[in-house]
Formats: structure tokens, C-alpha cells, sequence
């Protein structure tokens, strides 16, 4: 555990700010670890929403369902999902602007475990060793909390996380910058030790903004390096 020292607290974790979005070097921050905070998706957990329809659609189908820039498309209810409503009533609307009863959105959430594929390589192992260092771990995404509940019981190193904070629950997403207040206040931490990891730019920013250390994710070595675990 290079720069973790006794007690899991690092001495001197070198650790880069917003700035290391855009690819500039950013300055060397001196700071003791004491907790890390992590989003989920394509953070702890290789989620692929295509793959709860690929054997029940055909692939022009998937197509326009899952486009980025479809009305009323996949995304469109992903984000109202994640702020908080229900299934029934995501399949309601979804029924409302394309006819019919709704069955493609229905059968995803039906099936919508199979799009937990795995855990991002390398994930488990820094959970493992953040842990073993006594550096407490939580959670924060935007998310649903049937799929968190899921995840956990598909992934067993979700575990290490001793609570985590849900958008659907809170009815507010990231980077809203009550989501992060709330946070804080329920996991105790002193954002001035505590990093915040998520794959997304805006959401590394909108944690510095509130006084945690935001690192945008891009693979686990590089939050590995980032935090200071050999």
C-alpha cells in the first residue's frame, strides 16, 4: 500500500483535480485518504442495458430503441428512472408517445438484470485493497434502487461499500450538488479526505466543487495510481 499508510491514511497521495479531464497536467495535491466514494455504472459495474433485450428484439429494432437521440427512447426513461419513477409509469408514458402497450420497455425491465455483465476489471481488487488499508468505502450513482440491490447480490465486493446514496431514492441526480451534500452529511465524511470516483467529467467536477476530491474514472490502474495503492 505505497502512499497508504498507518491506519490506511496516506501521507502524500498525489491526486489529480478536474483539470485532468481535459488532458492538462494538473497540480499535486497533498492529502490524506480516508474514504473514496464511487459511482457504479461504468465505474464499479460494466453495465450494458442491450443486453436484457438482444435475444427478444431484432437488432433494427435495439437500433432505435437504444439511439442517443431518440424521442422518447431508452435514455430518455433511463435518466427518468434514475430520478425516481417507478417502472409502471415509465412504461405508461413510453406506451403514451409510441402506442401499443409498451412491451419493449416492460420486457427490459423484466429482464433488466442481464445488463449487470460484470465488474470492471480490476475494480474488485482495489476495493480489496482500499479496505484492507481501513480506507472506508461508500457509494453514489444514479441509479435505481432495485438495480443497486441487484448488483449487490450478483457481486459480492459490493459489499465493501458500508452504504451507498441512490438518485431514484433521493429523487435528485448527479451533478446536482444537493446529491453530493447529502451524501456527506449521511456517510460522515470530511470531504477534505474523501474522493469521489465517476467516469463522467461533469460529476468529478461537481464533487470538487463541493469540496471532495474529484478524480474522472478511467480504468482501475489509473485510480490506483491516482489514490497511491501499489
Amino acid at each position: 500500500m505505497g502512499l497508504l499508510g498507518k491506519d490506511g491514511v496516506s501521507d502524500a497521495a498525489a491526486m489529480p483535480d478536474a483539470a485532468s479531464a481535459s488532458g492538462t497536467v494538473p497540480p499535486v495535491t497533498v492529502l490524506p485518504v480516508t474514504d473514496v466514494i464511487f459511482d457504479y455504472c461504468d465505474v464499479l459495474l460494466d453495465w450494458r442495458p442491450r443486453l436484457a433485450l438482444e435475444d427478444v428484439a431484432d437488432r433494427d429494432t435495439l437500433d432505435g430503441f437504444f439511439a442517443a437521440d431518440a424521442a422518447y427512447g431508452f435514455w430518455h426513461y433511463d435518466a427518468l428512472s434514475d430520478s425516481g419513477w417507478s417502472e409502471e409509469r415509465i412504461i405508461d408514458d413510453y406506451a403514451a408517445h409510441h402506442g401499443g402497450d409498451g412491451l419493449i420497455m416492460r420486457t427490459y425491465f423484466s429482464r433488466q438484470r442481464l445488463a449487470l455483465y460484470d465488474m470492471i476489471d480490476g475494480m474488485p481488487m482495489l476495493l480489496r485493497d482500499l479496505d484492507r488499508a481501513g480506507v472506508r468505502l461508500w457509494g453514489l450513482t444514479n441509479f435505481t434502487t432495485a438495480f443497486v440491490q441487484a448488483a449487490h447480490r450478483k457481486f459480492g465486493w459490493l459489499g465493501l461499500l458500508r452504504d451507498t446514496v441512490v438518485s431514484s431514492e433521493e429523487r435528485l441526480r448527479k451533478p446536482d450538488a444537493e446529491i453530493y451534500r447529502r451524501a456527506i452529511r449521511r456517510f460522515g465524511v470530511d470531504p477534505a479526505t474523501t474522493a469521489f470516483v465517476d467516469d463522467k467529467a461533469r460529476n468529478a467536477d461537481a464533487a470538487t466543487a463541493m469540496g471532495l476530491h474529484g478524480i474522472r474514472f478511467t480504468s482501475a490502474r489509473q485510480v490506483r495510481s491516482a489514490l497511491g495503492v501499489d
